[in-house]
């Protein structure tokens, strides 16, 4: 037979789109024509295959070999499509039988000696084929990582040859049985911080129902390490969030197993541009607020980011997705990430301080917390000061709460939310603000106050809601009351200042 059709699959944002690799040798002067929109990896898998077919001692044809990977309009990259072709080519060729091969979807980058290469985006090809109820045939190193799909059958391999004694039947590939051990959790502890009792505490409410956090102090206060600790903290993940987070590192060829079920953490520099926060490129990839999906993005020294690029939060922040539109593509990203961000008081940093060593004047203050726009500063929903330690507590030794125990009160808290409303207080709508975020008379009278003197936005005032209702579940209460209202709006006093 002289075509032979196989399966593998492209990568599109989050989707991982079925290819089909047609083969087909005919008569006529010796050529390797790849079709199908390659792109320039692919197009180079051409003298790859031909390598690595001669190096495992087969035959490649002196024939017109056309190659074609169908659809035509779907872009592929990447040398995940170097396996599919070279077992095309063998099966067009008659060296192994193309009997069963409908049976299996193909992917790996072969080197010139036939060895199996890892891919990236194993998680996202793997979870597809395992729905189309095909098995999927992939270099080792990938085997435990596509294995994370419970149903899916991963049959590892290390070079062509093993699996082509797969597909002959002279040697079956053994299907990846190892269970997947949950990692061991090795998050930096709250009690290596001295002092900052208020600190840790919005922090606690901003793990409990998944806020947003801004912390404002003089250098050296701590801000970095308490954000360092917030993953620590954060409710367990279900398997169905583990799945999406590992998901989407998988994309950029960054996922271990030893990570699995922990909460990411990410942590850009300042210089970062906007495709690199947001996601982007010819073929979008997704950016820091994807990679930190169900995990911690921190935003060190925020105003010295380009205000463009904060300004790519915003939308974000509130729909927990991103969609990168390019000339000729779009691709939809998952971003439900909690935004921890650290900034100083003013530019030299020490207004405030005891040292009174601060020279700023009120208009270079001003110009400062200026490069944080309102409408971002209003979608954080906790923002408080983190001032300099007194010299007696910096000088005593470190003796505060673990993270273990905050973390059963975060647990508990967050469960509570999950029974009453299926998601986290900070995801609330309008509508459901109004059904489980009501307080009581003197809340309420409370509320009012503040809205005339902090002049309140109405967003501001429902994420006051929202973090009086987390309040209120970290004490265990049904309803709202004017304490809970009284300590969710001094989370908002920074902002007012």
């Amino acid at each position: 037979m002289s075509l032979a059709v196989l399966y593998s699959r492209a990568l599109a944002g989050m989707e991982a789109p079925l290819v089909t690799v047609e083969v087909h040798l005919s008569n006529g002067l010796p050529s390797f024509n790849l079709v199908g929109l390659p792109e320039t990896e692919v197009k180079e898998s051409k003298d790859r295959v031909r390598s690595a077919l001669l190096n495992a001692q087969f035959e490649f044809p002196s024939r017109r070999i056309t190659v074609n990977l169908a659809p035509a309009d779907l872009p592929k990259e990447s040398g995940r499509f170097d396996l599919p072709i070279a077992l095309g080519i063998l099966a067009a060729s008659g060296q192994i039988p193309s009997k069963g091969l409908e049976q299996y979807e193909f992917a790996g980058e072969l080197a010139l000696t036939g060895a199996l290469r890892p891919i990236r985006g194993a998680l996202a090809m793997t979870f597809k084929a395992s729905g189309d109820g095909r098995a999927f045939i992939l270099p080792a190193e990938n085997a435990a990582e596509a294995a994370l799909v419970e149903a899916a059958t991963v049959y590892p391999a290390v070079s062509l040859l093993e699996v082509c004694a797969h597909l002959t039947g002279r040697q079956p590939l053994a299907a990846w049985r190892e269970g997947t051990a949950a990692s061991l959790q090795g998050y930096p502890d709250f009690s290596d911080v001295k002092g900052q009792a208020h600190a840790k505490r919005a922090l606690e409410v901003a793990a409990a129902g998944a806020h947003s956090i801004l912390m404002a102090g003089p250098p050296g206060t701590g801000k970095s390490m308490l954000a360092a600790r917030l993953s620590g903290i954060l409710p367990a993940m279900t398997e169905a969030q583990a799945l999406e987070s590992a998901a989407i590192q998988s994309l950029n060829g960054g996922f271990r197993l030893e990570h699995w079920k922990q909460r990411p953490f990410r942590a850009p520099h300042h210089s970062a541009s906007g495709p690199a926060l947001v996601g982007g490129g010819g073929n979008p990839r997704p950016g820091e607020i994807s990679l930190a999906h169900h995990g911690v993005l921190f935003l060190d020294e925020l105003p010295e980011f380009d205000r463009k690029v904060l300004e790519a939060l915003r939308e974000p922040l509130e729909s927990g997705r991103i969609t990168i539109s390019r000339a000729a593509r779009q691709a939809d990203f998952p971003a439900s990430f909690q935004l921890v961000a650290a900034m100083n008081p003013c530019p030299c940093g020490y207004l405030g301080h005891a040292s009174g060593k601060c020279r700023c004047t009120p208009d270079q203050v001003a110009r400062y917390r200026g490069k944080i726009s309102g409408p971002l500063l209003d979608r954080i929903d906790l923002q408080i000061e983190v001032p300099a330690l007194p010299e007696a507590e910096l000088t005593r030794q470190a003796a505060g709460e673990a993270s273990a125990e905050i973390y059963v009160r975060v647990e508990a808290a967050y469960t509570r939310q999950m029974a009453r409303q299926g998601k986290p207080n900070a995801e609330l709508t309008t509508r459901e603000i109004e059904l489980f975020c009501l307080p009581d008379a003197a809340g309420e009278g409370l509320l009012k106050q503040a809205i005339g003197r902090l002049n309140l936005s109405a967003r501001a005032y429902h994420r006051i809601l929202k973090v009086a209702r987390t309040i209120a579940d970290l004490a265990g209460s049904e309803g709202i009351g004017s304490a809970h209202i009284a300590e969710a709006i001094q989370y908002r006093r920074f902002a007012a200042g």
